[in-house]
């Protein structure tokens, strides 16, 4: 699958602005891991790119998310292993038990970490992401009332994704810096 046929895939299956901004953020955030990693960057972007295409016909129902994911990109011939990983970064809403893989714990904590990093620009008075530092970052994930979506278990899967929490948060926020253009940010 390349790039393209991702993004025409992606604007089919969801119509908002903000989803789809999220989809671009983990994208970003997964090639500079898989950069760092000397990983696949095509597939672990597309993996980031493509993981949430089935929340607006899952209706957001955590029982069903991932899996209609996972139909749709088998079905256009993705790799078994991206399939598995956007299949498993809803792991726990569907009943799966754990990630395995370095791309499933990547995904799951890239995914994730994205809404604490928007969260944390939207509380700035500029509301841009080149305001935001790593030492906020980490200072706010200690405040369980912060962005309380943004679940501090899963983006601690870094470390099993070979990053301490640090260096990932760093990485994130770089990759999402790189393009804060499209994310109105």
């Amino acid at each position: 699958m390349q790039r393209e046929e991702a993004l025409d895939l992606l604007h089919a299956n969801l119509s908002s602005e903000n989803l789809r901004k999220h989809c671009y953020a983990t994208e970003a955030v997964m090639r500079r891991l898989a950069r760092e990693l000397g990983e696949d960057e095509e597939l672990w972007g597309l993996a980031g790119l493509l993981h949430d295409i089935d929340l607006e016909i899952c209706g957001n129902d955590m029982s069903t998310h991932g899996e209609e994911a996972a139909r749709l990109l088998a079905g256009r011939g993705a790799p078994p292993e991206m399939v598995q990983a956007v299949r498993m970064h809803n792991a726990e809403g569907l009943g799966l038990g754990e990630r395995e893989t370095v791309l499933q714990h990547a995904l799951a904590a890239a995914e994730t970490v994205t809404g604490l990093i928007v969260a944390a620009a939207l509380v700035l008075p500029e509301k841009k992401l080149a305001g935001v530092k790593v030492g906020s970052l980490r200072k706010r994930m200690k405040e369980k009332a912060f962005a309380r979506g943004a679940r501090r278990e899963v983006i601690m899967e870094c470390e099993r994704a070979g990053f301490d929490l640090d260096r990932f948060l760093a990485l994130a926020l770089e990759a999402m810096q790189d393009i804060s253009d499209r994310l109105g940010l």
